[in-house]
């Protein structure tokens, strides 16, 4: 893979997710923003972009087990894994996270008044992401793997009755960048999730539950905005 300054985020995380830990380490957004240059991020972050390329170019180029090439895969097998593999974590740890944000901020909420907002912005999180997987799985997916399984029996395909993949598409990505925004929140309250010199092993626990969904929800959201939706959106294209 050649990659310059020039070099659009999302697709260099899309051939290879090892260049993600690059990106995190610097705190450029590679999905719900990675349709930026790696010029234009370097930029806004005030970081030479000439050590974000030194340091891919170390990264990719270390022998490590290859990363599952997603985007080889047919796209409702994508949509699956993703409902399989991302949505049902969310709502496992949802569950799990909830009561810990409660109990550590009625402990200790008076000395650390941000533990409020982030149990607030966790509590809008659990609920909007929630809403957004169901038209994820209600509407969205199963229009994918229509799509595909129609062209695989020959059959035409129907418009939709929202009129193009694009627009549900259009609308994920607009709740992607509210949960983008919203963690990036939760993170700065938290320092990074770095638990406070009086915290207990329980707000320990909690920042790190924190720190794990956020890292599975930027994978989640990488997998949709970089690799699923483009992919889907050419095939409605090609076969409508």
């Amino acid at each position: 893979m050649v990659i310059n300054s020039e070099s659009i985020i999302g697709e260099i995380v899309a051939q290879n997710y090892k260049a993600a830990s690059i990106f995190k380490a610097h705190r450029i957004d590679f999905c719900c923003n990675g349709n930026r240059s790696i010029a234009t991020a370097s930029k806004e972050k005030n970081i030479d972009e000439s050590l974000i390329l030194k340091e891919l170019s170390e990264v990719l180029a270390k022998k490590e087990e290859a990363d599952i090439d997603f985007q080889s895969w047919p796209i409702d097998l994508l949509a699956d894994y993703i409902k399989k593999k991302h949505h049902r974590y969310v709502v496992a740890k949802i569950a799990e996270i909830t009561p810990y944000l409660k109990r550590v901020a009625n402990v200790h909420g008076d000395n650390h008044p941000e533990l409020l907002e982030i149990r607030e912005l966790f509590g809008q999180t659990a609920e909007e992401l929630t809403s957004h997987m169901q038209k994820e799985e209600n509407v969205l997916f199963p229009y994918i793997i229509e799509m595909v399984d129609k062209k695989s029996r020959g059959e035409k395909l129907i418009k939709p009755p929202f009129g193009s993949i694009e627009n549900p598409i259009n609308a994920m990505h607009i709740e992607h960048d509210n949960e983008g925004v919203r963690f990036r929140k939760i993170s700065e309250l938290s320092n990074n999730y770095e638990t406070p010199e009086d915290g207990c092993n329980t707000y320990r626990v909690t920042y790190s539950l924190l720190e794990e969904f956020e890292n599975d929800l930027h994978r989640h959201i990488h997998l949709e905005n970089n690799i699923l939706f483009p992919a889907a959106i050419e095939f409605e294209k090609e076969n409508l």
